[in-house]
């Protein structure tokens, strides 16, 4: 019998009797400190700079440290054997053998194997025996952070159950089934037990902690996906391709997601942990994927990525020059400070990796033309003076030449029928929502039909993909009118790895309706009524339809270019020679003007208007766009930009 833990002589557990400590007696063991108490007040436990708060010599760090009281009669617990080994039926079954670990791995939902053994014979007329489960710092069974279940028996509503498999005379073999809505995350487990000479609880133990992920197996789970195939590439497969360039010349990236290599699944957890998120919170998959958008950027709480876009990355590792996600979460949990740096596509990668580690089925996708929304106003709004020369402080939106963020898949119990499936979720630090600097997740479906109004974010996603660039001019009275449209001009090849192969698909179609149809109009249309600016399309007073064409001099793809519009008032700009800015730079802005301007040739003469009468649609916008990148995103990914 090991020696009395000395806090239980000053009452630490109930029922414990209290004795005086003869002050001349010396400790058989070393004194631990009562790290109970100076919770409890901190003011009267002060203890010495220096002071050991740690586990006593020989104490194994995270154990129960109190040895449970044995009395003649109890049904002891003399081994736990959770058949959590890599090689386990256990972990073929839950699709988690791949994971480096020994613990546990299970997904929720689902049922698993473990096995007990007694010190004495089990008697099922005089013994019960129960299971436990807790998660988080304060375990409450109110809050689904403690659950009891008892062999034989079911928990009501909870979909929490052990059953007797087999019995020898102290061997008993479990069959546990897991709620499908169930906390993920890492659970201690013990067994506890009752006969007539009382309660007996085996310690905790670090060997038996269980890891419970989200089960998209499950028909039951929330983020349940039926094909095979897609849970074979959005689940299980460890690398991926990343798309980036222009949609006239895409590259592409092979990445390393890694999610299954020792140590990613608990820097995974941290994130969560560090973020503050409620454990009873982790069952849902919306709550957990917008924590994770939050914490794979550094602001606001301190993520995992700082985010550069300046071109100067001595202070840390260049974002280009990374190739996967592990090493950049391994540093992270290991030293508790944001990594540097990272570009969208880093985010991105980083976003698949931890929710396919957590079981939520997660693609990788790209969107070239991507715009910028700055004022919630659903459109690109580029802004000119009386002379046609763009207003700088005015024109805060932008156009990238790609982006990259993330599908996840998930029912959405908070929102209408209709809006399940694919989710967007993006890293990506752009604007704020909800004051923190996250996004999504933002059903795939309310984007492409201008559903703005629904959560999370919705908005800025649809103007992403499919708003319309508007042009403005100052007019002599200091007001702003409409000259100039494109419709066609923002979301381009959205793109994604295909399935089961290293090719590149199309999923456009999923974002949004063909391009100038009557479901994308409206899908435009509805969208701005949300918008900051929702009279632009009730009046439509942009003049007759009249095609203007811009060509200019060598730029940075070609030799030339042709931007063709609409301009409402042709017969004041016609066989003018027009400003270079409105030429060239008023397709990019921010830092990509200066760029486009100093890749261009040809002074103003370059640049003509050539006006001629058009029988197309009112606004058919860019036919061919104005070359050079609109985001600094492509000069650090090769020759290819």
């Amino acid at each position: 019998m090991p020696a009395p833990d000395p806090r239980g002589d000053v009452g630490r557990w109930a029922n414990v009797s209290y004795r005086v400590r003869q002050p001349d007696q010396p400790d058989s063991t070393p004194r631990r400190k009562k790290r109970w108490f100076y919770k409890c007040c901190s003011c009267c436990s002060r203890q010495a700079d220096g002071g050991d708060w740690g586990p006593a010599p020989g104490e194994v760090p995270g154990a129960r440290r109190r040895e449970p009281v044995i009395r003649e009669g109890m049904l002891v617990v003399s081994g736990i054997d959770l058949m959590g080994s890599r090689s386990s039926k256990n972990r073929r079954n839950h699709h988690t053998d791949e994971y480096e670990y020994d613990n546990l791995i299970i997904r929720r939902g689902q049922p698993f194997d473990m096995k007990l053994q007694f010190r004495q014979d089990y008697e099922p007329e005089n013994h019960r025996v129960c299971l436990e489960f807790v998660t988080g710092s304060n375990p409450q069974v109110s809050k689904g952070t403690h659950i009891l279940v008892p062999v034989g028996s079911s928990l009501p509503g909870l979909g929490w159950s052990a059953e007797v498999t087999d019995m020898g005379t102290n061997t008993m073999c479990l069959r546990v089934s897991t709620s499908p809505s169930a906390l993920i995350g890492k659970y201690q487990f013990s067994v506890k037990t009752r006969s007539k000479a009382g309660e007996y609880q085996a310690p905790f133990d670090p060997r038996y902690e269980i890891y419970i992920l989200f089960n998209p197996w499950c028909s039951e789970d929330s983020v349940h996906l039926p094909q095979k195939d897609l849970l074979e590439e959005y689940v299980l497969n460890e690398s991926g391709r990343i798309y980036y360039g222009t949609e006239s010349q895409i590259g592409e990236r092979t990445w390393n997601y890694a999610q299954f290599d020792h140590g990613v699944l608990d820097a995974c957890l941290y994130m969560l942990d560090r973020r503050g998120m409620p454990h009873a919170s982790r069952g849902d998959p919306v709550m957990v994927s917008r924590v994770v958008s939050a914490m794979v950027n550094s602001l606001d709480d301190n993520g995992v990525l700082v985010g550069n876009w300046t071109g100067d990355y001595s202070r840390g590792t260049n974002p280009s020059a990374w190739v996967g996600s592990r090493d950049i979460l391994l540093k992270y949990h290991k030293t508790g400070y944001p990594v540097l740096y990272g570009q969208c596509w880093v985010f991105a990668g980083v976003v698949t990796t931890v929710l396919r580690c957590l079981g939520i089925a997660t693609r990788t996708v790209t969107n070239y033309n991507s715009a910028h929304d700055t004022d919630v106003s659903l459109t690109m709004d580029i802004y000119f003076d009386e002379n046609m020369k763009p207003i700088e402080n005015l024109n805060a939106d932008s156009v990238w030449n790609f982006h990259v963020w993330n599908d996840c898949w998930m029912k959405r119990p908070d929102l209408p029928a209709g809006f399940d499936g694919w989710q967007v979720v993006d890293a990506t630090p752009q604007e704020s929502s909800s004051g923190i600097f996250c996004c999504g997740p933002c059903s795939v479906e309310a984007i492409k039909n201008g559903l703005v109004y629904l959560k999370y974010d919705a908005s800025f996603c649809f103007a992403e993909v499919n708003s319309d660039k508007v042009y403005w001019q100052r007019q002599s009275d200091g007001t702003f009118k409409i000259v100039y449209v494109e419709e066609k001009a923002i979301g381009h090849l959205i793109s994604t790895k295909a399935v089961g192969s290293h090719e590149r698909q199309d999923i456009t179609d999923l974002y949004k309706h063909p391009e100038g149809s009557e479901a994308e109009r409206n899908a435009v249309e509805t969208a701005a009524k949300y918008g900051t600016k929702a009279h632009i399309y009730k009046n439509k007073e942009w003049g007759d339809d009249i095609s203007v064409s811009v060509e200019t001099g060598r730029g940075l793809h070609g030799p030339r270019h042709l931007l063709a519009g609409h301009l409402e008032e042709p017969e004041r700009y016609a066989s003018q020679r027009l400003p270079q800015p409105f030429c060239g730079r008023h397709v990019l802005h921010g830092r990509d003007r200066q760029q486009l301007q100093a890749g261009t040739e040809g002074g103003p003469g370059a640049c003509r208007w050539s006006p001629s009468r058009s029988h197309g649609g009112l606004l058919p916008g860019i036919q061919a766009p104005l070359g050079g990148p609109g985001r600094h995103e492509a000069q650090h990914l090769g020759k290819s930009v």
